[in-house]
């Protein structure tokens, strides 16, 4: 023991002095000062100027250019006189997809060079103008279908002939089965429709008979490169009213499922004061025991080809890794890797004993801190309202200001081989509502096509700027929001370590408090140590981006080191993470600034390396096995209920009536992973900041009258530690 305590003061020297002792500090500092006002400054400053970007893309941004789909006026469908009408159709939707993608165009506007219509529903099955109407004596009106015409245009009182009606696209020629996808009339591949028994025998296109007028479609969609996509998307419409009608039927018991995971994972924490030491016991076993069955298995699968004369020479090289499993060497490198381990591991379990009596401790001082903090576990609600108001500032600022600026209309001949079209002006731009083909007597195909939205003026130059300032802008807050929640969190459960009587000594709302402090005095520390995970995660995101583009590329170079910059600033993260959570510990409970917290917290972290490593790890441990008793318990009793092998109370829901009865049950086990994870999050905060408060405690006093410890009787037993009592007369 002697050894040992040199050592650790030897390893003390080179990360710094041990704390010394305070006779004034008893807990988180009260008498405090501003920290890191610069950055506070800074942030605030990227704040307003972010509430600046979201007010202009307020003033200048319309999304109804997204949510809403545009006829070939230019008015929107499903609003103003087409409230009753709200979906577009596209009149020749060969010529979507032949010129550009079908699904782009589609969202975008109106790209697509073809004359679109506010329709109350979309066609839903194949029409082909009649050969009679094309006959001199033919009356339009009873062939075209005037619901599918141009609003302004009355069959009932033209004299058109159905070929000029066809050529100025006043009424479509044809139409197909079609679905609305967010509300744009595109071809319907779901279910029998392109079945060729349910194709009309007089359906024609352009003199085609039916099955090769359905061919040009299927291939004209195909040119365009999107085939498949369209079928998938359309697929997933289907799939996707389904599922949202099973929601709409099994919502109650989706909440029923998440409320159970509530509660089970509140029992599981509070029960930890109790069960701690058997379930991490019963954990490593299982382990060690994982571990020699492994040993036992490559053992007999190594005497078993005792008589196999194969070697790795006679296999070469084989993708086929059953080939390899047949070579007798290869369970002989398995059974030496597997001893090594379980070597290893016998052998710090023997040793780190102590150590891991200290988490064990640990993890029930926090689950008792817990029962006497209750409201820390509901503080992850807070973090979640926050986050959603972060993202949807965010979505919603990017979504107007990409739909900032008027749209860009102008003159397109839809077809100029027919008359004469160069009289349209190159670039000739028009208005959709006061534009008339008449205009143009030589050119009838001529007509006001949206092509993009105007990218002239100072704003809509740096649209690009601005949303890269969305982007930056949000993850700092993000990183804010995650760092208020583990200075708050680290500030109550500092609280709770260092009051002496416990419970007795124990602010009260210990979590407010620490929430008040934590926004004012250290928002630039927060912000500050925010900000240095945010320049990561954006150069993550380049480098994310530059690989998107390199994959095209077959350069083994480049891809090589695109994969080590990733992997290292994947680390560098990680270490950031590790730090700034520390940090804000060190922050919550002495109030420095963000730096000489880090510096404090890793030195003092570095100090008691052996002890932060056999923590974390049976922290870990326990936590993981928490989430999948959590996860793995509510999910089985999902699947039982939703799968109609249970029965729910009174036969109130039938499970028969669900479509996909799986998407439930996925939605509780997302569900309830989150839940877990939300709470066990609180957890893990409590853990690692009893266990800085501990190794200070152990720097600081001596368990002396005038320097007692603070740490549990538990503890100090299994330290061979104890408060001497004050003599007497």
């Amino acid at each position: 023991m002697g050894g040992k305590k040199e050592d650790e003061e030897q390893n003390s020297s080179e990360y710094g002095s041990p704390a010394q002792f305070d006779p004034n500090f008893n807990g988180p500092i009260h008498n405090r000062s501003c920290t890191d006002i610069i950055c506070c400054i800074l942030f605030m400053l990227v704040l307003a100027g972010y509430m600046v970007v979201g007010i202009l893309a307020w003033l200048y941004g319309d999304p109804r250019h997204v949510l809403y789909p545009r006829n070939s006026t230019g008015s929107f469908c499903g609003m103003g006189l087409n409230r009753d009408k709200p979906n577009v159709m596209y009149f020749d939707i060969i010529k979507c997809v032949t010129g550009t993608n079908i699904m782009a165009a589609a969202l975008q506007g109106l790209q697509c060079p073809t004359t679109q219509i506010c329709v109350k529903s979309c066609p839903s099955d194949f029409w082909a103008l009649s050969p009679a109407a094309y006959t001199p004596t033919a009356n339009p009106a009873e062939f075209f279908r005037q619901e599918f015409c141009v609003p302004s245009f009355q069959l009932k009182d033209t004299k058109l002939k159905a070929m000029e009606i066809i050529n100025r696209e006043l009424c479509p020629y044809f139409n197909m089965p079609t679905s609305s996808v967010l509300g744009r009339c595109l071809p319907s591949f779901t279910g029998d429709a392109y079945n060729p028994s349910n194709i009309p025998s007089n359906f024609s296109i352009q003199g085609m008979n039916a099955n090769q007028s359905v061919s040009a479609l299927l291939n004209a969609t195909g040119a365009g490169g999107v085939s498949q996509d369209l079928v998938n998307g359309f697929n997933a419409k289907d799939v996707g009213l389904r599922i949202f009608e099973d929601f709409a039927k099994s919502w109650q018991w989706i909440v029923a499922g998440l409320v159970i995971a509530m509660v089970v994972s509140v029992f599981f924490l509070l029960l930890l004061r109790f069960t701690a030491p058997i379930l991490v016991w019963v954990l490593i076993v299982g382990v060690l025991a994982v571990g020699a069955f492994g040993i036992w298995y490559c053992y007999n699968e190594y005497m078993s080809l005792a008589a196999s004369s194969l070697t790795f020479n006679n296999v070469g090289f084989s993708t086929n890794v059953d080939v390899y499993l047949q070579v007798r060497d290869t369970w002989l490198a398995f059974l030496i890797i597997l001893c090594i381990v379980e070597a290893i591991l016998l052998l710090a379990l023997i040793f780190l004993r102590t150590r891991i009596f200290i988490a064990i401790a640990l993890i029930q001082e926090t689950s008792k801190a817990l029962g006497h903090m209750m409201s820390t576990l509901f503080y992850p609600i807070i973090t979640f309202v926050l986050l959603l108001v972060c993202v949807s500032y965010w979505g919603i600022t990017a979504l107007y200001l990409a739909t900032s600026g008027g749209p860009v209309y102008k003159v397109v001949a839809l077809n100029a081989s027919q008359g004469d079209c160069s009289t349209i002006r190159a670039n000739e731009t028009c208005d959709p509502e006061m534009f008339n083909s008449t205009q143009y007597p030589a050119c009838p195909s001529a007509r006001c096509i949206f092509i993009n939205y105007n990218t002239e003026g100072l704003f809509q130059r740096n649209l690009f700027n601005l949303q890269l300032y969305n982007v930056v802008a949000f993850l700092w807050c993000v990183n804010f929001v995650i760092a208020l929640g583990h200075c708050s969190l680290a500030g109550a459960f500092g609280s709770y370590y260092w009051a002496f009587s416990k419970p007795a000594d124990i602010p009260t709302f210990p979590l407010v408090q620490s929430f008040m402090r934590a926004l004012r005095y250290h928002v630039g520390s927060l912000a500050f140590g925010a900000l240095i995970l945010t320049l990561v995660q954006i150069v993550r995101i380049i480098l994310e981006y530059m690989d998107h583009k390199l994959k095209s590329t077959q350069n083994p170079c480049a891809r090589f080191i695109m994969c080590c910059l990733k992997c290292c600033f994947w680390c560098l993260e990680k270490f950031i993470k590790f730090i700034n959570r520390n940090a804000y510990i060190m922050i919550a409970i002495y109030g420095k600034n963000f730096c000489v917290s880090a510096k404090n917290a890793f030195s003092l972290l570095m100090r008691n390396i052996v002890r932060v490593v056999v923590l974390d790890k049976v922290t870990d441990l326990l936590l993981f096995f928490g989430k999948l008793l959590v996860v793995g318990g509510v999910g089985v009793l999902a699947f039982f209920f939703f799968s109609g092998r249970i029965q729910s109370p009174g036969t109130v829901f039938e499970t028969a009536a669900l479509n996909y009865y799986w998407m439930p049950i996925i939605t509780v086990i997302f569900g309830a992973y989150l839940i877990a994870h939300g709470f066990f999050s609180v957890y893990n905060m409590g853990v690692d900041t009893l266990f800085l408060c501990f190794l200070e405690d152990l720097e600081r006093n001596d368990g002396s009258p005038e320097k007692p410890y603070y740490m549990s009787k538990n503890m100090m037993k299994i330290l061979n530690k104890k408060n001497k009592q004050p003599k007497t007369g």
